[in-house]
This record gives C-alpha cells, structure tokens and sequence, in this order.
C-alpha cells in the first residue's frame, strides 16, 4: 500500500522522535513538529545554524566535525550531544543522520533523528561509578596480619578477611578445610576436603 503525500507528512509530524533535514549546503531547512515543542522554538529560529544556538557550547564543535566530516564523505553518522530543552535544561540526545537521494539518485543532503537519552545516560554513569567504586574498594594493598590472618580496615582496627571482605562486596563464604591442612591437623578423619 503506497502512502499518501498526507500520510507521509502526518507520519513525519507525529512520529515520536525529531526529525531535521538539511540542503546540499549543509543547512537544515525543515524541522519536526516534536523538534520544536522540545526545543521551544519556532522553525525559522532553527532554520539554517539556527539550531545549533540549542547545541551546549562544549558540545558545539565536535557536533559540527562529526555532521561536516560525514556530510563531505557522504556518509551516515551517529553522534550524542547535548541540546537544550524548552525548559532551558540540557538533555542528551543521540543523533543519527543520513545521505538521501531524490528519485534520480541525486543527492539532496541530509535527513536526521533524534531521541532523548539522557535518563539511559544517566543509569549508565550510574552504573559506571558503582563499578569502579566497587573496584577501589578491592583494590590495592591490604595489611595482613601473617599470623592470624586478620586485616587492617581504614580506621586502622583488624578484623576477620570474612567479615572485611563482605563489607565490601556480595561474596559469600563456605568454609572447608583444604586437603593439606586436612593431611597437618586431622590424619584421621573422615571429612572430604573441598576439591579434594
């Protein structure tokens, strides 16, 4: 079933992700309906660079490196930046864009979308920090007494490497008596080692 110019362009509007396009000069010309209410700006605001004013300014340049770089090899691009929102915040949005041709196979410029991913953004550093919190808590060198095998904590007191280690991560412990101690300490007994 072939669609309608009416149904291309309702599909276009309402499509729940914003949608630009750019001339052959590398100047966008149209704007979504869903970019504007994001934005809070009026198509001829955004029309040419006008949309960059939206870019955060430590994004700005590598936004246009990555487009003007694509747009020169004629190549599809994938970039996150951060644009602001009608509210005046920042959101991270993830940018694809793409080479398109009118009928004929002759190059028109760019068509684009976009979607808000800051909350992914958000969950991800979330993540990351947990992790590497994670990691430094293990990390490093720990004082262990060679006698008693007990560790020294950060507020310099010991305690058992069970009780230190599961403090600091979701390790559990079964104890098991290993098949050289068993041979040391009880020749005699019947228990069966770990592994052993």
């Amino acid at each position: 079933m072939q669609l309608s110019a009416t149904e291309y362009r309702l599909l276009v509007e309402q499509a729940p992700i914003m949608i630009w396009r750019c001339d052959t000069e590398k100047k966008c010309d149209y704007f979504n309906q869903v970019w504007l209410d994001f934005t809070g700006r009026r198509m001829a605001a955004e029309l040419g660079d006008g949309w960059a004013e939206g870019v955060h300014p430590d994004d700005r340049a590598h936004c246009f490196d990555t487009f003007s770089g694509s747009f020169d090899r004629r190549q599809p691009f994938e970039m996150q930046y951060r644009l602001r929102r009608h509210d005046g915040r920042y959101r991270w949005v993830f940018d694809r864009g793409t080479p398109f041709a009118d009928d004929h196979g002759v190059f028109q410029g760019y068509i684009g979308s976009c979607v808000d991913v800051t909350e992914r953004r958000d969950a991800q550093e979330t993540l990351r920090h947990a992790a590497e919190a994670e990691i430094r808590m293990l990390r490093g060198i720990l004082p262990i007494c060679g006698h008693c095998k007990r560790i020294r904590n950060d507020q310099g007191g010991w305690e058992d490497v069970e009780s230190y280690v599961h403090r600091r991560s979701e390790a559990e412990f079964s104890h098991t008596i290993c098949p050289n101690c068993l041979d040391r300490f009880y020749p005699d007994s019947a228990f069966e080692p770990l592994g052993g």
